[in-house]
């Protein structure tokens, strides 16, 4: 497989560009928790490994366990495992990142309103359309995660 372009050395301003809308993710007030569970579901959605990796990592450095970053894919069969918070997070997530199906439900925005408010709302939007372009660009240049040792194998 040939090497595909680095995107910050080739387009340096559209890459500045997708940055300030990190720093708006990172600057929200939305639980930072969620901001990584949002990352995973949508990078998995989206076949990005290089983005699945990053944030479940990222996830697990902020001590989330082993356990629900594994079920994350599988967070409607997990039980309790996820909060009613985070489920509708998860549902969101898959609306807008598979927009094409049938976008984001009025039942989901409505639930989404009622339980975090037009701010939070809005903010939860822009962290999956954020996402959604980095993995596309993760993914149009085939962007591998690095190799790891196993240095989150412990029993949490």
């Amino acid at each position: 497989m040939k090497k595909r372009i680095s995107f910050s050395v080739v387009q340096p301003d559209a890459y500045t560009a997708m940055e300030g809308l990190d720093k708006f993710v990172e600057a929200s007030t939305v639980n930072k928790h969620y901001i990584e569970l949002i990352k995973i579901r949508a990078s998995q959605i989206n076949g990005c490994a290089y983005c699945v990796d990053m944030h479940s990592h990222d996830a697990l450095k902020q001590g989330e366990s082993i356990q629900r970053v594994l079920l994350v894919s599988a967070w409607r069969e997990a039980g309790n495992i996820f909060s009613e918070e985070e489920r509708l997070i998860f549902k969101m997530t898959e609306e807008i990142t598979l927009i094409h199906q049938h976008g984001l439900t009025e039942e989901s925005y409505t639930k989404s309103i009622e339980i975090f408010g037009e701010q939070h709302t809005a903010q939860i939007i822009m962290i999956i359309v954020t996402i959604n372009a980095w993995t596309r660009i993760g993914v149009s240049l085939e962007m591998a995660p690095p190799l790891r040792k196993k240095e989150f194998m412990s029993t949490n």
